[in-house]
């Protein structure tokens, strides 16, 4: 059930904050927005509504296993290792063997994450001007839709090309999901009263909504990076790795580049993550009490 419970909030989440995270993707890997409104006002003007939601079909599908994957990766090692160190899975587990479980649930998204991230990542970057908003005859786009992106990296930049930026997202997925399970646990912890043994839906929003907050501030400089290796097309090779990348990022606009997109991140993080958490406690909850009246 935790990988349904997963696969549930994990969908349901990215629906709710695939328009911030367009926004964030562009202001990332391109120089010209002046900041996070005329981002959004030059969207609007150019695409309208369905600028924000470029490959989003995918990445809700993509996201939903992922997140299914994380969710069952983190309880199920979790219960491993209090299996191993206390003898009984269902021992209460510390706080290192909490981020020990988060972080091979990150390292378990990376290998399926990547190439939904490229794809997403190459559709959001796309500019394809709405009709409505040019009087000259609108060129055919590059890439018709997240299938059609992936076809086109496979043709043009093989296999290889799918798994750009891993470097980049393992370093921001092991650490911000170590930092994500443990900040939530800590929180469920202190602000559930003594006597009760689950925490209260309320609890369990705000609990989620900070930890989502606390994994995108610690993320933000390796999601910047990873968004740029990903953009970095067969016909460019601007970069030739993470570190390259790194050093020629901050040569050319300074360390504040590693922080692009901090604040649309964590605003973004909050209302995601509530829903992540809540969906995810309540499809346990739900089936946890049928299960039982049967």
């Amino acid at each position: 059930m935790d990988f349904i419970a997963g696969a549930i909030g994990g969908g349901l989440s990215t629906a709710v904050g695939y328009p911030l995270d367009t926004v964030k993707v562009r202001i990332q890997t391109e120089n010209h927005y002046r900041g996070f409104w005329h981002c959004v006002q030059e969207t609007y003007r150019t695409e309208k509504v369905r600028g924000f939601y470029k490959g989003v079909t995918a990445s809700v599908l993509a996201v939903s296993v992922v997140s299914s994957v994380s969710f069952g990766t983190y309880k199920n090692f979790l219960g491993a290792l209090c299996k191993l160190r206390y003898g009984a899975a269902e021992a209460k587990p510390s706080r290192l063997d909490v981020s020990l479980a988060g972080a091979a649930a990150g390292a378990a998204r990376v290998v399926l994450t990547n190439p939904s991230e490229v794809a997403k990542v190459r559709m959001q970057t796309q500019r394809n001007p709405h009709p409505s908003t040019t009087h000259q005859p609108v060129s055919k786009p590059k890439y018709r839709g997240s299938l059609h992106c992936l076809k086109v990296i496979i043709k043009e930049e093989g296999f290889g090309g799918l798994y750009k930026g891993c470097s980049a997202l393992l370093c921001r997925d092991c650490s911000a999901s170590a930092i994500y399970f443990l900040s939530y646990s800590a929180l469920c912890d202190w602000l559930t009263p003594d006597g009760r043994n689950k925490p209260g839906f309320l609890v369990v929003l705000l609990s989620g909504g900070f930890a989502g907050v606390l994994a995108w501030g610690l993320a933000t400089p390796m999601d910047v990076i990873k968004s740029r290796m990903q953009t970095d097309e067969s016909d460019q090779h601007k970069y030739k790795g993470l570190i390259h990348c790194v050093r020629e990022s901050v040569r050319k606009e300074g360390t504040k580049v590693l922080f692009k997109g901090l604040g649309l991140n964590c605003i973004r993080a909050f209302p995601v993550n509530m829903v992540v958490f809540v969906t995810y406690e309540g499809v346990l909850r739900f089936t946890d009490h049928y299960i039982k009246k049967k």
